[in-house]
């Protein structure tokens, strides 16, 4: 059995789709919303691996999934595993091909984009662009001689692949990962998919739009020279956007820090960390030290502060920063 496991978000997705493009295979797709990121130990816990089995794993910290990974080697799977998140302590195993990538200004899409020699190097800066490295994109699109329009384009669908994986569960969303991910495998270019008026890109870029225009509505909650804060309702608009909106205000003042927390249904609040980005670091050590928190260093994120630890992780950010 084949097993395609990778994050719900523009990276994970695209990371995906490249390697399916040049090798189809039929799999089991293990995907979820952006924030669900213990697929693989998840996934060990529901199935009985064997050595036949082989598990492709994108866009997930390895760090975070690791009693999932040497489960999966001890019953002998081969895992393929590309990632740019912390991964911790690499297990050395002859079952294990591992493909990790820390720098700040890549993303699991182009540690895959190298391992197929650019063959669909058009989606490549697509996800670069998803994953919000605006100046990463901006210079591949400019190598690959592409026009300042056909750039802008492949970072308007980068964001609005990335904007659909945010939410607390996939009913928040508007395309279930995995559905989203089949519809895009149809095209071997990102300039199809909006090229085909039937894609998901226009029904994307409708509701991008309406939640957007809620979050911008939105005054600051704290604001210093060093980090700006901003609340959001316990909405499912609020939870989809919060992620391309962190995106959003670190592209508007790049030397800051931004924070989105958006409301639980309890009394706790996701967050979503971005590091400026003129001091890409950080923002994946500070929030490891909530309990779930994690993350990488431009961006990180918070499944559940509590209310009463936003004074602690405020003076956190600004001690760092």
């Amino acid at each position: 059995m084949n097993y395609d496991i990778f994050n719900g978000d523009a990276d994970g997705i695209i990371a995906l789709l490249q390697l399916r493009l040049a090798n189809p295979v039929e799999s089991e797709l293990v995907t979820g919303v952006k924030r669900d990121i213990g697929l693989l130990t998840k996934l060990t816990e529901k199935v009985a691996l064997t050595k036949a089995d082989k598990l492709t794993v994108l866009d997930i910290s390895m760090e975070k999934n690791k009693p999932g990974l040497l489960k999966a080697l001890n019953e002998g799977a081969g895992v393929f595993y590309a990632d740019h998140h912390r991964a911790g302590e690499i297990p050395e195993s002859a079952h294990l091909d591992a493909h990790i990538d820390l720098d700040a200004d890549t993303c699991t899409a182009l540690i895959i984009d190298r391992l197929l020699d650019g063959q669909f190097h058009y989606w490549a800066i697509t996800a670069a662009y998803g994953d919000n490295l605006i100046a990463k994109g901006d210079k591949l699109s400019k190598a690959a001689g592409l026009s300042v329009e056909r750039s802008e384009q492949l970072k308007e669908l980068g964001t609005l692949i990335n904007y659909n994986g945010y939410g607390a569960e996939v009913e928040d969303l508007h395309f279930h990962p995995a559905t989203l991910y089949r519809a895009l495998l149809k095209y071997s270019s990102p300039f199809d998919v909006i090229a085909d008026k039937s894609s998901p890109f226009y029904r994307l870029q409708h509701v991008y739009q309406e939640d957007m225009n809620n979050a911008l509505a939105i005054e600051p909650e704290h604001r210093s020279e060093k980090l700006s804060i901003f609340e959001l309702p316990n909405e499912p608009w609020a939870r989809r956007i919060s992620g391309v909106y962190g995106n959003l205000l670190a592209n508007q003042n790049p030397n800051s820090a931004h924070a989105v927390l958006t409301k639980n249904r309890d009394t706790t609040y996701t967050v979503s960390l971005r590091a400026p980005l003129s001091n890409k670091q950080g923002a994946g050590d500070i929030c490891s030290q909530f309990d779930t928190g994690g993350g990488r260093a431009a961006a990180a994120g918070i499944n559940a502060l509590p209310k009463e630890l936003i004074v602690s992780f405020i003076q956190t950010v600004e001690a760092f920063y």
